[in-house]
């Protein structure tokens, strides 16, 4: 089942679609672009369920996803801890290099937004896959 996973934020929000333990596409969005992305992703990727991380902000979010997708259910997720295995994730695709690869991962922060990741979470969380 394709599952689209929102991390709604106040400027953009990490959208990500997965597909069992596949992760089939990811990505930050602005803010006022996110439901175009999400609405197309829906119908390209055949998404029958949407997950929204229940943090600030996640109830305006559920409203406005239902309004303009009222064909897919939606429910949230808990997301607590979720940054930080968003982090985790990021640097395992992302390896640092240089001198940033002698420090440890879990001090340092990825030098982009890593929003998507955490809707990769949030969506596995969902599926009960690992996240």
């Amino acid at each position: 089942m394709a599952v689209l996973g929102i991390d709604p934020g106040r400027d953009k929000c990490g959208l990500a679609v997965v597909q069992g333990r596949e992760t089939v596409i990811k990505r930050v969005v602005p803010r006022a672009d996110y439901l175009q992305v999400a609405a197309d992703w829906v119908h390209k990727f055949g998404v029958q369920q949407i997950v929204i991380g229940d943090g600030t902000g996640s109830k305006q979010t559920v409203a406005e996803v239902r309004k303009a997708l009222p064909g897919v259910p939606v429910a949230t997720v808990d997301e607590r801890f979720t940054s930080e295995q968003a982090r985790k994730l990021y640097w395992v695709e992302h390896p640092p290099r240089g001198w940033r690869r002698l420090l440890p991962v879990s001090m340092q922060v990825p030098p982009e937004p890593y929003d998507h990741y955490v809707a990769v979470i949030l969506a596995q969380r969902f599926s009960g896959g690992e996240g």
